[in-house]
């Protein structure tokens, strides 16, 4: 087995696939927006994806994906819908189905059930227009003619690996159509890598009586005794109308100790640093690190419609840092 002989096998299903995404995308037209049509308009209904073998395989993975960004969908196995599944199929669904040949006879019981109904929309995804799948479907998207990467043209390579784009292409359509942001794709992965990456100040901050407000009129010593109680290593100082103003780290006092006599003498209002960096509660916790890092600071205000000055909590790094984000 010689290696220039493996990399060189590697290297042309590599090609083939590449060159079968190219036919893809020049195949997109005006059908791709008709799917994406009645799958927005399923409001009172379901998406379900089926199909048969690699293509049920892909299938499933197409359900996956439009439900985690925001299109509910579920996947439906071929075989067993004619087994009792069928019932899982209902007025005001959308049904893809996936088929190369677009003949499988799995499909064909659903094929059948779908024309039946027309509340149901069928949405065939085949590579032969002349197929029974393409003939009953209210609308098709035609796969391009391609070449499998594996020998005889006959494993399912280059073909499924098309078939992943495309739903890819309409599940990311949909999404951005449904304006699907990033706060919502996290409400859909509570746990894990994502839903940590994810994580917004707002997860983390402070709030209600734990932030460190202090009117800016106190003095050196009654800041100190607060500071230590709050034990979040900083003061917020705010004017009588409610608005954040200033703030002050432990580190400061401990400057400010050094470098006044009458420390205790002294109202914060003086010494304190004006107009605290605030974020809005829905930066992502690792842009606010980033922000903290960059200003090497370890505190930073949070704030909601773009009301900097007033503070709905505090964020600081080592809550960050507790969370594993980095």
């Amino acid at each position: 087995m010689k290696k220039n002989i493996i990399k060189k096998i590697a290297q042309d299903v590599i090609k083939y696939e590449i060159n079968a995404l190219n036919n893809l995308k020049k195949n997109i037209n005006n059908n791709f927006f008709n799917v994406i049509r009645i799958i927005l308009n399923c409001k009172s209904g379901k998406v379900i994806v089926s199909g048969v073998g690699k293509s049920g395989i892909i299938a499933r993975k197409w359900a996956a994906t439009l439900s985690s960004t925001g299109t509910p969908s579920f996947y439906l196995d071929a075989s067993n819908a004619s087994h009792g599944d069928m019932g899982q199929i209902t007025s005001n669904d959308v049904v893809i189905l996936i088929s190369n040949s677009g003949q499988s006879n799995e499909l064909k019981n659903i094929i059948q059930y779908v024309s039946r109904n027309k509340n149901i929309k069928l949405i065939g995804i085949t590579s032969k227009k002349d197929s029974i799948l393409f003939k009953n479907s209210d609308t098709q998207i035609l796969m391009p003619s391609i070449k499998e990467a594996g020998p005889e043209n006959i494993v399912p390579t280059s073909s499924t690996t098309c078939q992943l784009a495309l739903g890819d292409a309409i599940a990311i359509a949909c999404m951005k159509f449904k304006n699907f942001t990033k706060l919502d794709f996290k409400k859909f992965h509570p746990s894990g890598w994502l839903s940590t990456k994810l994580k917004t100040v707002s997860d983390l901050m402070v709030t209600g009586n734990k932030i460190p407000f202090v009117k800016d009129n106190i003095k050196m010593k009654k800041a100190l005794k607060i500071i230590n109680d709050k034990k979040l290593g900083v003061l917020l100082i705010k004017e009588r109308s409610g608005k954040t103003i200033g703030i002050i780290t432990d580190g400061d006092l401990k400057r400010i100790a050094q470098k006044f006599n009458n420390f205790d003498l002294i109202s914060l209002k003086k010494v304190m640093k004006k107009n605290p960096v605030s974020v809005d509660k829905d930066t992502l916790a690792a842009s606010a690190l980033s922000i903290m890092n960059s200003k090497k600071i370890t505190s930073l205000c949070v704030h909601k419609n773009n009301k900097v000055k007033n503070t709905i909590g505090i964020i600081h790094m080592h809550d960050i840092l507790k969370s594993n984000i980095s």
